[in-house]
Formats: C-alpha cells, structure tokens, sequence
C-alpha cells in the first residue's frame, strides 16, 4: 500500500467490489446494474478509480456520461460521451498516430516520398438522437473490437423526460446486448423508483436494482491513522468518528474535510470539531448563497422542515403565511416540496426531515422563524451560526 501522507491522499479501492459487479453483467448479458445510494457516498469515484480499471482489465471500453450536468438533453450528453471515445478510437493522439490512420495517396516512381491523403474523418452519423446512439455503439464496438461498458451517473435525470426517450434507451441496449453493457447510477429514491419499478414504464424490471454498499471502518481508521502521525500522543476515538460519518451520511469528503479540520486545530472530540466546522464563515457563507437563491416560500418551506414542523399542518401553513405576507395553501406547499426535490435539497436518503445535506439540516434547524423570515433569513442565520 502506497504510503500516506496527508489526508488527501487517503483512498480506499474496492477492485473485488467492481469485479463482482461485472461478474453480474456477464451472467444477464443485456440488463444493466442500477446502482442506488446518496449524493457523495463515492458512487462517481468507484465509477472512476475502481469499475472503470477493472473494465479494461476485462478488455471492454468504458464510456461515462453524468447526465445531473445534462439535465436538458440527457440523450445528447450520452451520444456525446460516446462520440468522445469513437474519436479517440479513429484518430489517435500524437503525429505517429495520425500518420498511421492516414491512407496513402501515391508513391513517386523512384520511391523517394510519400504524399499522404486528407486526415481520416468519421462517416456521417445519424442526425436523429435516437438513431445516433444505435449507430454509435455499434461503430465503436466494431473499431475497438470488444465490449463497451457505458457508465451512466444520476440517471434518474431520465424520469422527467418522455417515455420514448427512455424506450429508445433500452431498446437500444437490449438490440445490442453482445456489445455494451451498462451501469446506471441514481441518487433520488423517488426518481429511480419512477423510472425502474413503475409497472408500464419503458425501464420496467429492465435493471438489476442494488444498493451501493457505503465505506466502512477501514476509511475511518486511515483517517485517524493519519491524524495520530500528525499528532502523536493524541488519538481520534474510531467509535465517535463512526457516529460522525453516519451522521453526515456516510459521506467520505465531508468527513475528511471536518478530520482536516480537527487536524489543524489539534481537537480530538468530533462533537467539538463538527461544532468548529459548522460556525467556519466558508461554510456559513455557502448556505447563505444557497437559501438566498430560493424564493422566500421554497426556503420557508426548507427551514420548517429541518424544523421538524409538519409542512402541510395547518399551524405551519398560517407561520408561513404571515412570514410570506399571503395565505398559503397545501397545494403551494406541495409545490415547493417537489421544486426543493428537482434542486437535490430534499430527498428521501437525507436527514432532518428529508433535506439532502446533514449540515444544512442542522443548520436551518437552528434558524428563526416568523415575519420578518423571508427577509432577513440568510443574516440571522449567519449570527445564529457563529455564537
């Protein structure tokens, strides 16, 4: 094992983990993984560090796509990944290369030069998305010659386009089955659910359904591995630092991040260092920027909600209705819900009352309520923060 030496530098490697996964695509050649679990628990990492290493180990070609950056045209952004890769494939990099993929014109009769053709250019594609993406695989699968592994992040983007987009999807990758495999991952229980188990939907029973496993103690103890090197004679508790990670939901960088920290003050007790890191202005300052992007009734929403308070009750309906200046019905609420859940900020994986990020639960959790909210919110949580 590589030595380590800072806590950025601290990786942990699942290999049989990624073997195990295409052990399940070889057996059910045609059906994909469904991998389900929270936003920044790793799945993106294991993708990068981990299934793709083992994938061309496998002789397949791995091809990402993160259709969350994509959301307008998620078809496009896996065309586009797969484009990538067929370039790469036709015109490979370096002068060398492109010589060798540049047919021959004409040899003078003495054998003395060469005058070489236009560089190689790729035949057209299809124009339509759907089309295209047939073509694609099939064209990258015959220049590389072996099996290609398209690995498709957040996927649930897809359940709020039509269904046909989805239906070409599949149909695509059931026609060519012996030449890609696919891996889908997923953060919002709700958006695979739709898409995966709907009964009638195009992805009906099309996907293996797993969940992504979390890291476990071997993560925690490079950590404070780490930390008794840098302090010696002081020493994290690994059962605190366990309670910590899964209060922040098992998210790595977020742990190491609040670790770094402790780190640079010396501080051996998490509940002290979480409180450090919370009261830090860097972080103060980026909830502030995220609550102020919301309208006054999304963030109100938010805020009851870390709360505890029942959204839809009708006590909580006449707070928000003084706070905004205006009655408040269900209906409006309701809406609100479902906005903070296409913006991530709420899911059913998250914490106080379902808010994605465990911090900013903890955070709103802690901030005023009443009139005058929808104005001054993101100044009077900046004051609560830091006493």
């Amino acid at each position: 094992m590589t030595s380590i030496s800072t806590f950025d530098t601290i990786e942990i490697r699942r290999p049989e983990l990624a073997k195990s996964y295409l052990s399940l695509l070889a057996a059910d050649a045609g059906r994909p993984l469904a991998l389900f679990a929270p936003r920044r628990v790793g799945k993106t990492y294991f993708l990068d560090h981990d299934l793709t290493p083992a994938a061309r180990q496998g002789k397949m070609l791995p091809v990402y796509a993160d259709l969350w950056l994509h959301k307008a045209d998620p078809l496009g952004a896996i065309n586009h990944a797969l484009e990538e890769a067929l370039d790469d494939a036709t015109v490979p990099e370096g002068a060398v290369g492109k010589i060798a993929k540049t047919p021959v014109k004409k040899i003078n009769v003495l054998g003395t030069g060469v005058d070489l053709g236009e560089a190689p250019q790729r035949r057209p594609l299809p124009a339509a998305p759907e089309l295209r993406l047939d073509a694609l695989i099939a064209r990258l699968a015959s220049r590389r010659g072996g099996k290609i592994l398209l690995m498709l992040d957040e996927v649930q983007t897809l359940a709020d386009f039509p269904p046909a987009l989805i239906a070409t999807l599949r149909a695509v990758l059931h026609k060519r089955k012996d030449q890609v495999d696919a891996v889908f991952t997923g953060s919002s229980q709700e958006g695979l659910a739709k898409l995966m188990t709907t009964v009638g939907a195009p992805m009906y029973q099309f996907a293996q359904l797993l969940t992504f496993p979390f890291l476990g103690d071997e993560y925690l103890q490079q950590l404070a591995g780490h930390f008794a090197k840098v302090h010696p004679g002081k020493a994290l508790d690994l059962g605190e630092l366990r309670q910590l990670f899964v209060r922040l939901g098992h998210k790595p960088a977020l742990l190491r991040d609040i670790v770094k920290s402790m780190s640079a003050e010396g501080i051996t007790d998490t509940e002290i260092g979480l409180r450090h890191f919370m009261s830090d202005e860097r972080q103060v300052t980026g909830w502030r920027a995220l609550l102020d992007s919301l309208e006054a009734l999304d963030r109100l929403v938010l805020t009851v909600i870390g709360q505890g308070l029942p959204p839809l009750g009708q006590g909580t309906l006449d707070l928000l209705g003084k706070s905004v200046g205006g009655k408040v019905t269900i209906s409006k609420v309701r809406a609100s819900i479902d906005k903070l859940k296409r913006l991530g900020i709420l899911s059913k994986w998250g914490g106080k009352g379902g808010i994605e990020d465990q911090l900013l639960a903890e955070y709103v959790a802690n901030l005023p309520l009443g009139p005058a909210l929808s104005r001054t919110l993101p100044q009077q949580g900046n004051k609560k923060a830091n006493r």
